[in-house]
């Protein structure tokens, strides 16, 4: 097991985030997407006011996942308002991103940042919580299953010229 903390993110993490959020992104997906393609997507998607508005966002949560004996950050999860093609539930919570290095996949974090987003679905009252997830990652879907998510819809998810086809996942809290 790995030694980790986890802990909520603050307005002073937002370069941190940025840093994690774009690194675990090429570190997941270097093998589908096209090197440019991958590289705007993060300069857009992981850039300091992409974290700065989650943070600033009552509706939306962040945590870190550090290696204790360091404190570097290695994985990470955001909650929010759902922004999914599903038909959705009055105060229904997404998971928008939780990603771990793969290095440290089975030491926990992932489950520590799994639990940490459930908990804080059900203090806000959200009858499920949401998640979109690439339908080949095999390994992420599988992780979703063992937390009790099922299939709710599709959708395409657009990373440069490329569609993806990913899958929503829902779990009744």
């Amino acid at each position: 097991m790995v030694e980790f903390r986890i802990r909520r993110a603050s307005a002073d993490d937002t370069e941190t985030l940025s840093h994690i959020g774009a690194a675990t992104f090429l570190e997941s997906y270097t093998e589908i997407i096209d090197g440019p393609d991958m590289i705007a997507h993060c300069t857009r998607q992981h850039s300091r006011a992409v974290y700065d508005g989650y943070l600033a966002d009552p509706a939306a949560s962040v945590w870190i996942a550090e290696y204790a004996a360091t404190g570097a950050p290695v994985g990470y999860a955001v909650t929010c308002a759902p922004d999914l093609p599903v038909a959705l539930q009055d105060g229904d919570v997404e998971l928008k991103r939780i990603y771990a290095f793969s290095r440290f996949h089975g030491g926990g974090i992932g489950e520590g940042l799994m639990l940490a987003a459930i908990d804080d679905a059900r203090a806000r009252g959200a009858p499920r919580l949401l998640l979109g997830t690439y339908q080949d990652n095999h390994r992420a879907v599988a992780f979703y299953k063992r937390h009790g998510f099922t299939l709710a819809g599709t959708r395409q998810f657009q990373v440069g010229t490329k569609l993806f086809d990913d899958i929503v996942m829902a779990r009744t809290l």
